[in-house]
């Protein structure tokens, strides 16, 4: 099973290049993230977007640009659609994002001529680094679906199960996060919590452990799911935590980021290909991070 950012970078070099369709590229993070990437050989890229832009942006961070392609579109929902072809087209693995909301790429990935839709859920996975834990944590969904429904919630986990079964961890232990350990009618994260680990039961939900309701403590910490005097497998072990809805998920990445100053990877699954997605605010490393989980995704 990986435990670190480095040894999913390692992973990646292996099984890499790839081609990366970059859409609005003009972004000293995203650039320097190729950059590093192209050197590792890790991946390629083809660079979509405002050619005087990206030039500009290239001698800020001092990357050579004649490693890469760069496809010149001023207008960034054309780049995107741009970007977007080149996957189709088969050019390109994966497609990331690069200065442009989330939004406008996304209405790209979607659009029917595109190609890509497999009639699942689209969902955002956050990969964490944290000081202190032996393992990595996968946080989902932070970034897309506001208040999924419990179908939808099993969708989402699976995405998730499936960026943890890239990570070599074959049955990952999967936390329902809620407020309280108990199914409570009046709060309806328990009442998913508590149907979503029967389906799990059931087989409805493979490849995977569940429990939960948890409290993020209960979910993390063994110690305190032993004062709490819960016994379950998934009770201080969790690998993948699943937010309620998305401002849980987001503060909880933002809080890991910040707080906890976690390294950290952003990708959306349920496409036909990789879709790397980071925060425009994320690091350059925390953009690495992410291509390299994009690269050992594209053979999935």
């Amino acid at each position: 099973m990986i435990k670190a950012f480095d040894e999913i970078v390692k992973c990646a070099k292996a099984k890499g290049p790839k081609i990366l369709a970059v859409a609005v590229a003009q972004d000293v993070e995203v650039l320097t993230a190729l950059n590093t990437a192209k050197d590792l050989g890790i991946a390629e890229a083809i660079l979509v977007g405002d050619k005087d832009e990206i030039l500009k942006a290239a001698g800020e961070c001092g990357v050579e640009l004649d490693k890469f392609t760069i496809i010149d579109e001023k207008d960034k929902a054309e780049a995107c659609k741009k970007a977007v072809k080149l996957v189709s087209e088969g050019k390109a693995h994966i497609v990331m994002k690069g200065l442009v909301d989330t939004a406008i790429i996304l209405k790209a990935i979607l659009a029917e001529e595109a190609g890509l839709r497999t009639g699942n859920v689209l969902s955002h996975v956050a990969v964490f680094e944290v000081n202190g834990f032996d393992r990595l944590f996968i946080v989902t969904d932070a970034a897309m679906n506001i208040a999924p429904n419990l179908e939808q919630k099993k969708q989402i986990i699976e995405n998730a199960v499936k960026v943890a079964h890239a990570l070599e961890n074959p049955e990952p232990k999967v936390a329902i996060l809620a407020a309280v350990e108990k199914v409570n009618p009046k709060m309806q994260a328990t009442v998913d919590a508590d149907a979503l680990v029967n389906m799990n039961k059931n087989g409805e939900l493979k490849g995977c452990v569940l429990g939960g309701p948890f409290a993020l403590d209960n979910a993390v910490s063994v110690e305190a799911s032993k004062h709490k005097g819960i016994n379950h497998p998934v009770a201080g072990y969790a690998d993948i935590l699943m937010v309620p809805q998305i401002e849980a998920g987001n503060m909880l990445y933002k809080s890991m980021v910040y707080f906890a100053k976690a390294q950290n990877a952003g990708i959306i699954v349920g496409a036909k290909i990789p879709i790397v997605l980071t925060s425009r605010a994320d690091s350059d490393i925390a953009k690495l991070n992410s291509i390299a989980i994009g690269v050992l995704m594209a053979d999935i």
